[in-house]
């Protein structure tokens, strides 16, 4: 059985709390990010999309940098957007979720006129996004202490 949800672009303050109570549970509760890093002066400026369940409840998050907000992860390239903070809750999980906020923050990047999509993945995602068209390039790295590979997905116009 699936959980209907729609996912879209977050619009108000409300809808960024709930993308950030949707990160804190995943990266602060279950992944152990100190909460002091996860946000950042990036979420301001960035686009933001969300999945919301039919009940309301917020079922994940994802954001795009773009602009100079995204050259420093992106190799310098203003075309080349910067897919970060991807987290489905829990309960979430295995219902298409996260390809569907990929997909959102994709067709939010095209909208910007942007040629690329680069991602920080935790290595023990790579399947995931390589299934979405992604392929990873440079060596291994940390971030908050997990093992990440940088990946890239060119975009076709829409």
């Amino acid at each position: 059985m699936s959980t209907p949800y729609t996912v879209r672009v977050a619009e108000d303050p409300a809808d960024r709390e709930a993308c950030f109570a949707v990160r804190k549970e995943v990266f602060v509760g279950e992944q152990g990010v100190p909460e002091d890093i996860e946000y950042d002066a990036y979420d301001a400026t960035a686009l933001h999309v969300l999945a919301i369940g039919a009940d309301g409840i917020p079922l994940g998050t994802g954001r795009l940098l773009h602009g100079a907000a995204a050259a420093g992860k992106t190799g310098g390239d203003a075309s080349v957007g910067s897919l970060g903070r991807l987290a489905v809750s829990r309960r979430a999980r295995g219902l298409g979720v996260g390809a569907a906020l990929v997909r959102a923050v994709e067709d939010a990047a095209r909208g910007l006129g942007l040629t690329a999509v680069d991602l920080h993945a935790q290595t023990q995602a790579l399947g995931f996004y390589e299934r979405l068209g992604y392929t990873a390039y440079g060596p291994e790295f940390q971030d908050a202490g997990i093992a990440h590979r940088a990946m890239r997905r060119p975009l076709t116009p829409a």
